[in-house]
């Protein structure tokens, strides 16, 4: 069992607790900061977790073998080094940086400190997006061609136009740090490296400072395309679609992934038609948790390679180049 400290208790930072919180036999979180800890000092007192204002009060304790950071993007870097140069295993919510530069940063910190590091990229873990994974892998596709993700909702619409989840700062180009990311982590996972893409932006419905809608198109190293969409005033959709030279596959998720619904997991062969079947969607956030915590344990390696971590963050950086300056951009390499 690793004991760990939330840092942020924000929405998203609350969900993570609740999912593991008394349930998990790998994860149990003792620990909690957030700047303003008045609003969730019932929050967590219901939970018990000794809560403070300050990050290093945390770092600073010993029964703290692990921080799970769900704090504004832009802090990421340096609040994820104080935790490997502090001896502790460490989480970070996506994205793990706004720069590939940090990102390495991270990743040289935590193999230095010899903590492991862990990222909130529970998509990994979803039953549908695994199956998906293992068709390409199998052959069962045949040569991939093309691929095409959109992860929106309206979550987000009702924030003020200056919250930090909108801020140009934290969330550069629309919605790529709320959802897109999960799309392009997704493509490494299955297809492999982007080699360059170009990026639109636009501000549709909302006063968002970096738009409300960011449409990516990408070419892969494989040779394969794909095609990349998020949009922050719409009602929730989720897909993702592989085509190959001998069969395409889609998974659509029918509710929001925290909602544990069905997906609609559709396969269309060559000479066929499509055939859809339902997959039951997990709690994938914790069983990214539990997955980083079997691997602070020493029982197995955490599923996400570190470089795949960093080149998520390089596609991330390049898509805000691209969308700034309406030219494509190459995605440096890791």
């Amino acid at each position: 069992m690793i004991d760990a400290a939330i840092i942020g208790l924000g929405w998203w930072g609350r969900h993570l607790v609740e999912s593991v919180q008394g349930s998990s036999e790998r994860i149990r979180f003792v620990r909690a900061a957030d700047l303003a800890p008045e609003p969730a000092q019932e929050f967590a007192g219901r939970h018990g977790l000794r809560l403070s204002a300050d990050y290093a009060d945390a770092l600073a304790d010993p029964h703290v073998e692990a921080v799970v950071l769900t704090t504004p993007h832009a802090g990421h870097a340096e609040q994820a080094i104080r935790a490997a140069e502090a001896g502790k295993h460490v989480f970070v919510e996506k994205p793990l940086a706004l720069s590939g530069g940090d990102a390495a940063r991270i990743v040289a910190a935590c193999e230095k400190a010899g903590v492991v590091l862990g990222v909130g990229h529970e998509r990994r873990f979803e039953p549908a997006l695994i199956e998906i994974k293992r068709m390409i892998a199998a052959g069962e596709l045949g040569t991939i061609m093309h691929a095409e993700a959109n992860f929106s909702h309206d979550s987000l619409a009702s924030l003020d136009a200056g919250n930090w989840r909108l801020a140009p700062e934290h969330a550069p180009a629309a919605g790529m740090t709320a959802m897109g990311v999960h799309l392009t982590d997704s493509l490494i996972d299955m297809l492999g490296q982007v080699d360059h893409l170009y990026a639109e932006t636009a501000k549709q419905a909302m006063a968002a400072p970096g738009g409300d809608v960011v449409s990516v198109l990408l070419k892969l190293r494989s040779g394969a395309t794909a095609f990349v969409t998020s949009i922050l005033k719409t009602p929730f959709f989720m897909r993702l679609h592989v085509f190959g030279s001998d069969a395409w596959v889609e998974a659509r998720d029918r509710v929001r992934p925290e909602a544990e619904g069905l997906v609609d997991f559709t396969v269309c062969r060559a000479g066929g038609d499509p055939e859809t079947r339902q997959i039951q969607a997990i709690d994938a956030a914790r069983a990214n948790l539990e997955a980083f915590a079997a691997a602070a344990s020493g029982d197995a390696p955490y599923p996400i390679p570190a470089g795949e971590m960093i080149h998520n963050v390089a596609i991330l950086e390049a898509i805000c180049a691209s969308a700034e300056s309406g030219r494509p951009a190459r995605v440096a390499a890791s």
